[in-house]
């Protein structure tokens, strides 16, 4: 329970003002159709995290409990100090594929190859490689994005104008570095 309540926790606070969730805006704004948006989303999400969780998997077996610790705890910090960086939409092309994709098919693809590298996507792997539970992580995580991004889907700027999305980073921010401190101590369970 602990790695999906986590991975929720970190994904829902970690995508507030991400790239993933101004593409959601964006792509409610353009599009004005939010059943197709969220399923592409969910669709995209579960793909990604998945491909990311089995990552994680593998190099928690491949690098053995002390190396491990020692990643984790690195890349849990190096998230906290990322968390601090505003994102920005990057050139996420919505326009030529639309037609041929339609709304959902555009969203599936547009949130999928924007969600490679990004913040998200590496927490996933983190987490994964911190928690033996890949089910409960992917589960998490997805449900973390879900979280952020369908608000942005159904309400868009009201949203946007309302929360203070440098507070969100900076508790995101620490929630990683007290993980990451954590882990690095070896403080609680690790593998």
């Amino acid at each position: 329970m602990e790695a999906f309540l986590v991975s929720t926790g970190i994904v829902a606070l970690g995508e507030m003002g991400d790239k993933t969730q101004l593409l959601a805006l964006l792509l409610a704004a353009r599009f004005r159709k939010p059943v197709p948006i969220v399923l592409g989303i969910l669709v995209a999400t579960l793909a990604n995290h998945a491909m990311a969780g089995a990552l994680g998997g593998l190099l928690a077996a491949w690098m053995g409990p002390q190396w491990l610790r020692w990643v984790i705890g690195i890349s849990f910090l190096a998230m906290a100090v990322w968390m601090l960086v505003p994102d920005k939409l990057d050139d996420v092309e919505t326009e030529g594929g639309s037609r041929r994709l339609g709304v959902f098919g555009t969203t599936v693809v547009a949130f999928f190859l924007a969600e490679m590298g990004d913040k998200t996507q590496i927490a996933t792997v983190a987490l994964a490689a911190r928690y033996t539970d890949l089910l409960a992580v992917v589960t998490g995580t997805t449900l973390g994005m879900m979280l952020a991004n369908v608000p942005a889907v159904l309400l868009g700027d009201q949203i946007a104008r309302r929360v203070s999305m440098k507070l969100v980073h900076g508790i995101a921010a620490a929630i990683f570095a007290v993980l990451g401190v954590l882990t690095l101590l070896n403080v609680g369970q690790l593998l």
